[in-house]
């Protein structure tokens, strides 16, 4: 079974309607015990960082994720659930979990587009991600797939060998990082098309384990 972490916040249904369509079981919970009989965790969202840091605590959520990381349970954590992975966040100047080193900063103003044009924040829509190795959780996804994006702050990793892949967006971001039995992605999947879904159903079958 498969936990799909409820920590109030949303996205939620939208990847267990993904997950039944593959025939994989799937609980939407919030349950500590729960999570910790589970064989995988995803671990969505859609929010502020700050206010999702406060409800993982209040849940007891933090310390469970820590503690099911440590064990080697597979794990993958989508857009918000990427962020707080990381030490510190710049938006509402957050303390996260500390799973990954690094920080999660706010793209600047005034960005441009290679031809000149304004970009707007947030990032919105679909982008393409260059995967800098290979990972089971990305067999057979296509090069140059794009996926559905939306956020105004990315993730800055302080390991690059943690970074799995990047999107150009008026800079150059870490959209996909995996580390030990970690994925995890700035994009969501389950709106991402056939590419995306291809991404969920690799990971229901991911035992943990990195490629040699």
């Amino acid at each position: 079974m498969i936990a799909i972490l409820d920590y109030r916040a949303g996205n939620l249904t939208s990847v267990q309607r993904a997950l039944n369509s593959f025939g994989f079981s799937s609980e939407i919970t919030d349950s500590p015990r729960v999570v910790r009989e589970a064989d995988r965790i995803i671990f969505p969202g859609v929010g502020a960082a700050g206010e999702s840091m406060a409800n993982l605590r209040d849940l007891g959520l933090d310390v469970l994720l820590r503690d099911s990381f440590d064990s080697g349970k597979p794990i993958l954590g989508i857009c918000v659930g990427m962020q707080v992975l990381f030490d510190y966040s710049e938006e509402n100047h957050t303390t996260c979990l500390g799973m990954l080193p690094g920080s999660v900063r706010l793209f600047p103003s005034g960005m441009k587009s290679g031809k000149g044009e304004h970009l707007k924040i947030p990032h919105m829509g679909w982008n393409e991600v260059s995967f800098c190795r290979e990972h089971p959780v990305f067999k057979d996804v296509p090069p140059a797939s794009e996926f559905y994006f939306v956020h105004s702050y990315y993730p800055d990793p302080a390991e690059t060998a943690h970074v799995l892949g990047r999107t150009d967006y008026g800079l150059t971001f870490t959209s996909a990082v995996a580390h030990r039995n970690l994925v995890a992605v700035q994009f969501h999947p389950e709106k991402s098309g056939p590419a995306g879904l291809r991404v969920l159903k690799n990971f229901c079958r991911w035992n943990g384990r990195q490629p040699s």
